[in-house]
């Protein structure tokens, strides 16, 4: 009997104590005008496409990214200078929400969404982009449409987020070459 008294108040303090910290994490903001991209820094309400924003541990705002593909590839570099506290994504399966007009408050945990890995489809800086839903039945209808994978935050691979992308008939190899030849100077100046 009391074996189960233990495990009943050690599950139950571990359940508060999972609450307290859900109960701390900052909630989703609004995007307004004023909200900008945090890689690009362009209004992230010129662009198509979903959303993000993620909080950083010890900052009143959060950042905002154009694409979700950019949150998720944020969230796995190694140099960033602050912890991500929690992430949101649009929620692409809220009634109203097109590629056009995302929405501007229909906000999910990245860590709770399901999203369209592979789909034929760019996000807002041309990129493939993930698609995130709350409700896995509409991220597999949207994946029946779209072509893709539906896939957790954590089952996404590195490659779909990380890895360079051909962009406007340009492979990323091509673009890099270009990009670098642009920052060497000219030998006969």
């Amino acid at each position: 009997m009391t074996l189960r008294f233990t495990l009943l108040a050690l599950s139950l303090l571990a359940l508060a104590a999972c609450r307290d910290e859900m109960a701390d994490l900052p909630n989703p903001a609004a995007m307004t005008s004023e909200a900008v991209g945090h890689y690009c820094q362009m209004g992230i309400l010129e662009h198509s496409g979903p959303k993000a924003q993620a909080y950083l541990e010890g900052l009143p705002a959060p950042l905002f990214f154009s694409q979700v593909r950019d949150v998720v590839a944020y969230m796995r570099m190694p140099e960033q200078s602050h912890i991500v506290t929690v992430a949101y994504v649009s929620d692409m399966g809220q009634p109203g929400a097109t590629w056009d007009a995302p929405g501007t408050e229909n906000w999910i945990n990245a860590a709770a969404a399901h999203f369209v890995v592979g789909a034929e489809v760019t996000g807002g800086m041309g990129t493939p982009e993930l698609v995130p839903f709350s409700s896995r039945e509409a991220a597999e209808a949207f994946a029946n449409l779209n072509g893709g994978d539906v896939m957790g935050l954590h089952d996404i691979p590195d490659s779909a987020v990380l890895a360079p992308m051909d962009v406007d008939d340009i492979s990323a190899d091509e673009d890099f070459l270009r990009r670098l030849e642009a920052l060497t100077p000219d030998e006969e100046s």
